[in-house]
């Protein structure tokens, strides 16, 4: 009999358990993904990034990868009494719109006798599987990342030795790519993500505890797009770095413990929205329920011109026009402008988080609901392990630390290049900073963190 393998995050051949799974149950497997449209309605690089890792899959499973459109609640179970499937395996779902769509896939394919089998997670350690000692989720980082450490993950799930795929089920045309300019440097699939992790491990990952936070550098992994489409399995990365220091004295110990952090960061997060679904998109904390923002879903683009110019990287601020121009050009930005740049849209500009959380989420080829709008939150306050609302990034600070030379921003922001070294950041200061259109401020940051403090403490007498 034949088993349906339904893939979604999980565009990978090795360390796949629901895979395994599927090997086990029965003599051939149907692999099949659903493009299912409330998922790709996004930007056109998201969508883009997934048309190319879905076409290294087709690949993989040499030609023989069905994709059909529509809503998988009636396209699983119909596929599945097609083929005469007796099970559809899937890797576990752990965010709010995919746990809701599996109930209801589930329900349908049982009214046919189908089993549906779940195996696995996207994560090392499954969200809801760490608690503390009485049986409640974390609130607070440092402590779930020691619990998660102590609890342990499972080894790589193994690869493979055989697969017979099945062949000859009918299914739409691979989509097309379509525009792939925001996908320079990122190539998809599941060898590629394997020719990168490796690069990182062998060139950048000795000096990473260190060097992470400077963009100027461009040594950080950039595994995140991997990740999100499940083209490596984060246990396998775990289990790599266990081991290379042996191989790699050079690489320090610090080195490898600070990208498991790195990591663990991304099962938190999923962890928080596991146990509280509503805070995709609604503050997790309601001390700052009260706080007054400007905008809103209401304003167009065109109605909010602050807003837009912080889209567009023309806000004035170069550090921080590099980073949205970076999210523009390539579908990815360093983690420390994703902070830097949240916290202008937040503080400087008195924008609601959701608000720009989409536009991250539209643009970022590693967009992920749980770790895109819960690090939104730590900036603003209202999330799990939250920055104090205080802590306003000064873009000038953040510029001269993080970008000492200012390579980074003359890199994304040509109408500054001209400007030698750390003069790059100030150009108000350097008499030939606005001779080639540079945008003057749109705000005076002082000004608007006074003003940002003053709200957080009337909001903190109240509720909105």
């Amino acid at each position: 009999m034949t088993a349906l393998l339904w893939y979604r995050r999980d565009l990978r051949l090795r360390d796949h358990p629901a895979l395994l799974a599927a090997l086990a149950s029965g003599p051939d497997v149907l692999p099949v993904f659903v493009i299912d449209p409330p998922l790709v309605r996004t930007g056109a690089a998201r969508t883009a990034r997934l048309y190319a890792s879905l076409a290294a899959l087709h690949e993989s499973t040499d030609g023989a990868l069905v994709v059909r459109t529509g809503d998988p609640a009636k396209i699983i179970p119909a596929l599945a009494a097609e083929v005469g499937a007796g099970e559809v395996h899937v890797t576990r779902e752990t965010t709010p719109y995919g746990r809701r769509r599996d109930r209801r896939v589930a329900a349908h394919l049982a009214e046919s006798g189908c089993r549906f089998a779940p195996t696995g997670t996207p994560y090392a350690v499954g969200p809801g599987l760490v608690l503390t000692g009485a049986g409640t989720a974390y609130q607070v980082f440092t402590p779930y990342e020691q619990a998660w450490r102590e609890h342990g993950w499972p080894a790589p799930a193994g690869d493979p030795t055989e697969v017979g795929w099945r062949h000859g089920v009918d299914g739409e045309a691979l989509p097309e790519p379509g525009d792939t300019h925001g996908l320079h440097g990122f190539a998809a699939g599941e060898d590629a993500a394997s020719t990168r992790w490796h690069a990182f491990l062998d060139e950048d990952l000795t000096g990473y505890a260190t060097e992470r936070d400077r963009p100027d550098l461009d040594t950080t992994s950039r595994m995140s797009i991997h990740l999100k489409y499940g083209e490596i399995h984060p246990r396998t990365m775990l289990a790599d770095l266990a081991t290379h220091h042996a191989a790699h004295p050079a690489a320090t110990s610090e080195d490898a413990r600070r990208y498991v952090t790195e990591l663990c960061w991304r099962e938190f997060y999923a962890d928080v929205l596991w146990h509280r679904p509503e805070s995709a998109w609604q503050d997790l904390r309601g001390e700052l329920s009260s706080m007054p923002y400007d905008g809103g879903p209401h304003d167009a683009p065109e109605h909010d011109e602050l807003a837009e110019a912080w889209r567009a990287g023309r806000t004035g601020f170069p550090m921080v026009d590099a980073g949205m121009r970076q999210l523009l050009a390539e579908g990815w930005m360093h983690n420390r402008l994703r902070m830097l740049t949240a916290s202008f849209f937040v503080k400087d500009l008195h924008r609601w988080w959701p608000e720009g959380a989409r536009h991250f989420l539209t643009h970022l080829l590693d967009g992920d609901i749980a770790s895109n709008n819960h690090g939104w939150q730590w900036v603003a306050g209202t999330g799990a392990s939250a920055s104090p609302y205080f802590r306003v990034f000064n873009p000038m600070t953040q510029a001269t630390r993080f970008d000492p030379d200012g390579d980074y921003v003359r890199r994304w922001v040509p109408e500054l290049a001209h400007l030698p070294g750390p003069a790059v950041h100030e150009p108000w200061r350097h008499p030939e900073g606005y001779a080639r259109g540079y945008p003057p401020r749109i705000v005076d940051h002082a000004d608007e963190r006074r003003e940002s403090l003053g709200r957080y403490h009337r909001a903190r007498g109240g509720r909105r």
